[in-house]
């Protein structure tokens, strides 16, 4: 690669997947992710030196623009209505997040990683993402980084502008907050899917009795609406409240709409269609305790990518949405 051309186009487009990765977990939208990464892509292009390694290169361009965006979210997110949520995505769009097999400055391919990093899929769920926006932006970068995409504190100093020992305390500070904000234990994948496809049974028969014992202690719902949309502008919590209103969604929208199951952040998700357009998404969050959280997408903005992603319209009617 010549160092006076900058990245090419082939070597970005290598590496842009796991680019988008990044900056989604970064900050929570896909469309900012998107012009992050689009971003990086012209600084990179007319760069004129480029490392052998262009993987950690390229990420921490991405990361200090992102770092860049997140100064401006915390007042936008503050003048948002009604609770905020990430923008929903497929999960195929986020599961590659780097690694040896790209360039990244992680762990040798086929290494175990430390029990302390997290799983791919647990990076992508909403769960994980809401508590992402509670950390300050070095945090989050950090976490990400080590915990996810696998860099070494070198590195993570490099990227972050930070020494090794102040990257590691980054790193700390930010898994005190999410072990403290996050069930102890995760559903497995099957026990996630049994949850789900029980919770759309028992909302779709209005039966309250088996939807409140599904619900771990504690558990909430976050509507998402923007003010875009018709949604409850608060977080819901409470047994009754929740079976009162995820079965008052049902009962409104039966029989005048059409449903589909994908899967979305690492988790299945009802995805609820007005004609052609993707009007509502549903998923949860789960602990061997029981469902912890649902959470609910009204918002068009949020929902424009993955409709278009996702366009197909199998199945007619709630109690059949699992089909």
């Amino acid at each position: 690669m010549s160092a006076a051309a900058g990245v090419s186009a082939e070597c970005f487009t290598a590496h842009r997947r796991s680019l988008f990765g990044l900056a989604y977990r970064m900050l929570g939208s896909a469309a900012e992710a998107e012009d992050v990464v689009q971003e990086a892509y012209l600084r990179a292009r007319a760069a004129g030196e480029v490392p052998e390694a262009p993987g950690p290169y390229l990420a921490t361009i991405v990361t200090r623009l992102c770092l860049d965006v997140l100064k401006s979210a915390r007042a936008r997110r503050e003048a948002y209505v009604g609770p905020w949520l990430p923008e929903p995505v497929p999960t195929g769009d986020l599961l590659d997040a780097g690694g040896a097999a790209t360039g990244y400055p992680g762990e040798r391919a086929g290494a175990e990683s430390p029990a302390a990093r997290m799983d791919r899929v647990e990076s992508i769920s909403m769960a994980f993402l809401v508590v992402l926006e509670s950390l300050s932006p070095l945090e989050r970068a950090a976490l990400i980084l080590r915990d996810v995409f696998d860099w070494e504190f070198d590195a993570l100093a490099g990227a972050l502008g930070r020494s090794p020992a102040a990257c590691r305390q980054l790193v700390h500070r930010a898994r005190e907050h999410v072990a403290a904000r996050q069930p102890r234990f995760r559903a497995t994948e099957a026990e996630r899917r049994r949850l789900f496809e029980a919770f759309l049974d028992a909302a779709a028969r209005g039966d309250a009795g088996a939807l409140a014992a599904m619900l771990a202690e504690g558990a909430s719902v976050t509507p998402d609406s923007g003010g875009r949309a018709s949604a409850a502008r608060r977080v819901l919590s409470g047994r009754d409240r929740i079976t009162r209103y995820c079965i008052g969604l049902w009962r409104k929208g039966a029989g005048a709409i059409v449903t589909r199951v994908a899967s979305v952040n690492g988790a299945p998700a009802l995805l609820v269609y007005e004609g052609a357009r993707l009007a509502t998404a549903v998923g949860l969050d789960a602990s061997p305790a029981g469902i912890d959280a649902i959470w609910i997408m009204r918002n068009p903005d949020k929902l424009a990518r993955l409709g278009a992603a996702l366009p197909l319209l199998p199945s007619r009617g709630l109690p059949d949405a699992r089909a």
